[in-house]
């Protein structure tokens, strides 16, 4: 009946009825998705989007439940922010639906998905067990998509996208995006796929004033990127001191002579997910501090 009734309406009604969504756009809160929020570079994302003056749902796996919602305390606790908690998996395309469903029946419509979740392993192309081969395109690739699809549809459903406020996908890439590491193929393939997922996204939701970008960190000082330091002192044989690998890295190859920071990605992020980067859309920008450059 409803749908019936909209076909009805004169263009000039319709295009009133899409001003009116805008201009309540425009006046309420932002909100967020953040997944892979629990800890690490997701983590210090949320923070920083809350206190962009974004709502933000967490979401990470359930096993981090208790980490997640600490994450969503801590944003709870600024002033006027809200937040929520959304466990599920970005590898399972329902899973992520229900996360959506979640955000915008808690803090209400949706503005930015950021996928963020990402596994990563260490280990010679040759020992990879399929299983293990294709868990991490599910989770890197799969989720991404996953997470996109679903935001996207959220956001076309709003009708509250404008070039002057458009939807925002934001996803984790990676410098092993764009230049391939020993030790490290799957992850570093998942990552290239990122990119042309990110610049497929771009296109396909431009009409719908959508914009699709990713970021790409370099080596961060995370739980992740020290599982992998570790692995890869292993693998150069003897004992390796927790961050010896990445500060032999940094002191070797990095133009500005340090590993990063979770907060060195917030602020590239906290930028894409902004007004600045309203006509950015379909890129990859990385930040490593000169770890490669392109």
């Amino acid at each position: 009946m409803f749908a019936a009734a909209s076909r009805r309406l004169s263009p000039s009604l319709m295009s009133c009825s899409r001003r009116g969504l805008a201009t309540a756009a425009a006046t309420r809160p932002r909100t967020a998705i953040v997944t892979g929020a629990a800890r690490g570079i997701g983590k210090a994302i949320a923070l920083r989007l809350a206190r962009d003056g974004y709502d933000i749902c967490v979401n990470d796996l359930p096993v981090l439940q208790a980490e997640a919602e600490s994450v969503a305390r801590e944003i709870g606790s600024m002033d006027g922010r809200r937040a929520c908690v959304a466990l599920g998996d970005v590898s399972d395309a329902s899973q992520v639906g229900d996360v959506v469903a979640t955000s915008v029946r808690s803090l209400g419509p949706l503005d930015t998905m950021v996928a963020n979740a990402g596994v990563a392993r260490v280990k010679a192309l040759l020992e990879y067990e399929a299983g293990e081969f294709e868990h991490i395109f599910r989770v890197n690739v799969g989720g991404v998509h996953n997470c996109f699809a679903a935001a996207s549809r959220q956001l076309i459903a709003q009708g509250e996208c404008t070039p002057q406020r458009p939807g925002k996908l934001l996803a984790a890439s990676s410098v092993a995006g764009f230049r391939a590491m020993g030790l490290m193929g799957p992850y570093g393939a998942t990552k290239f796929a990122v990119r042309g997922l990110v610049q497929a996204y771009a296109l396909e939701m431009g009409p719908h004033h959508i914009t699709a970008n990713a970021y790409g960190p370099g080596i961060i000082g995370t739980d992740m990127w020290e599982l992998i330091d570790r692995e890869l002192g292993k693998v150069a044989g003897g004992e390796v001191k927790a961050g010896e690998m990445m500060q032999k890295t940094a002191e070797g190859a990095i133009a500005l002579g340090r590993t990063g920071v979770a907060d060195d990605v917030t602020g590239l992020v906290s930028f894409l997910a902004g007004k600045d980067s309203n006509y950015i859309t379909g890129q990859t920008q990385i930040v490593d501090g000169g770890l490669f450059l392109t």
